[in-house]
């Protein structure tokens, strides 16, 4: 038998048929869908007197457009109000779980689906998000879908996809201090710029990988869409079965044995080939942040900006991207004045993120000049942070914590950014007008983002480690 890759064992096993030089007809194991890119897809349904085929596969929570205070309130905003009214009208119509504004449960999507135990090893995953890549950090197969497709899904549990190329991404060795891995996927990203995979699944593997929490495999695979690709994946092992284990949906007793048993047969086989693989050295990758317009254009945050001859994206389009941000060829990062922080999102919203932050503002006082958002990924990691008296670290530093929500990494929501004014963001886009028309966008770890906060301009987090 010809040796597989991850990737191959989970796909291959969900074809429930080929069609010949077309795509894979293909089963979906669990299907997330929001109030954001639902609406027309349960339009579509009712228009043909369609109903959903398992709707015990289908899970909905509220995220885009939720306001991150004052959630108690009636949300202010019509086209939001009317979104999420559509979301608890269409999942109660087809007997959907729904976890929406005030829902112990409720949270940003791809924070829920993992820390609920409903993200498992070999599923495949999918939802009208394009930053659903974030499950693969369990070794799932997972990516986002259109409007058309999530009418699919819930109509025959099944989507028509060609099947991607595979690439193999390494890092091997010991991460330098302060970086974390939002840092080491923003360097693999420019390295391979902002369309470096396109066409390709990647799997990550090496020491990083494999010595990283699931957090930290989460981190990374979200951010797999940002280099091209379809989605990410990680091998399941020891850390993904115990932070796994006793989740509320995650196998119980003799089915997580059955379960165990499968999830250690997905690894790459040894010789198994790949249609392009990079390997990359730990001891490379410093603290990262982003310059320009698409988060390929991204460097180690010591070094100044590249000049136009050093980048992959073409010349005018890249003076443009520095022209909307403000910044020439050649300038130094460090020192640059800044006005927002914003801390969470689906790709820097959980606990080991708040941590990272309030390891740093811990006996400092957040800058004058600085608004700060901090936002946790769910109600679950609210808690957490409450519990582990980092909301007290916060307080007492100058900075208030938020409701969860996607908040400011996208700007369907009350959080925007100015225009012309400067975010450091641990979120996953920096793309013209991505958190407010105007906004200038700087994506960064949570550390790079805390010393920012702490300084009132770009800093190099090593400073105070």
């Amino acid at each position: 038998m010809s040796k597989q890759t991850l990737f191959d064992k989970v796909w291959d096993a969900h074809v429930v048929r080929k069609i010949e030089d077309g795509p894979d007809v293909f089963l979906i194991d669990r299907h997330f869908v929001h109030e954001v890119t639902s609406p027309v897809a349960f339009l579509g349904l009712e228009s043909r007197g369609i109903d959903v085929m398992y709707a015990k596969r289908t899970f909905a929570t509220a995220d885009h457009n939720t306001p991150t205070i004052n959630q108690h309130l009636p949300v202010q905003d019509p086209l939001s109000a009317n979104q999420l009214q559509q979301l608890e009208t269409n999942t109660a119509k087809y007997g959907i779980s729904h976890w929406g504004l005030g829902h112990a449960k409720n949270g940003i999507v791809h924070v829920v689906g993992p820390e609920n135990g409903i993200t498992l090893p070999g599923m495949t995953i999918v939802c009208g998000d394009s930053h659903t890549s974030t499950h693969g950090a369990f070794g799932a197969i997972a990516f986002g879908i259109g409007t058309s497709e999530v009418e699919m899904v819930l109509s025959s549990q099944c989507i028509m996809q060609p099947k991607p190329m595979k690439m193999r991404v390494n890092v091997n060795g010991k991460l330098g201090k302060a970086v974390l891995p939002k840092d080491v996927t923003l360097y693999i990203i420019a390295q391979l710029s902002a369309a470096g995979a396109t066409g390709y699944f990647v799997e990550y593997a090496g020491d990083v990988f494999e010595n990283m929490s699931m957090e930290g495999r989460m981190t990374v695979c979200n951010m797999s869409i940002e280099m091209g690709a379809r989605g990410g994946m990680i091998a399941p092992d020891q850390t993904t079965f115990d932070y796994l284990n006793g989740r509320e949906q995650a196998p119980k007793g003799e089915a997580w044995d059955r379960a165990m048993a499968y999830w250690k047969t997905l690894k790459t086989d040894d010789e198994a080939t790949f249609d392009k693989e990079y390997t990359f050295d730990a001891a490379d990758i410093e603290p990262q942040i982003t310059y320009g317009t698409n988060p390929g254009l991204g460097t180690g945050i010591s070094q100044n900006i590249p000049l136009s001859s050093q980048v992959i994206d073409g010349e005018a389009s890249y003076k443009k991207s520095l022209g909307y941000m403000g910044f020439a060829e050649n300038e130094q990062i460090i020192g640059k004045k800044i006005d927002y922080v914003f801390l969470g999102s689906c790709t820097n919203g959980r606990i080991e993120d708040f941590r990272a932050f309030a390891s740093i503002v811990k006996g400092r006082k957040k800058a004058d000049n600085v608004t700060a958002w901090l936002v946790p990924g769910s109600h679950i990691v609210e808690s957490q942070i409450k519990e582990e008296g980092i909301l007290d670290i916060l307080t007492e530093s100058g900075f208030e914590l938020r409701q969860p929500g996607c908040s400011a990494c996208l700007a369907m929501n009350d959080d925007k950014v100015p225009a012309g004014k400067y975010a450091v963001s641990t979120s996953n886009r920096n793309f013209e007008g991505r958190q407010g028309p105007g906004a200038r966008t700087l994506l960064a770890s949570p550390l790079v983002a805390a010393a920012a906060a702490v300084t009132g301009v770009i800093t190099d987090p090593r400073e105070f480690l």
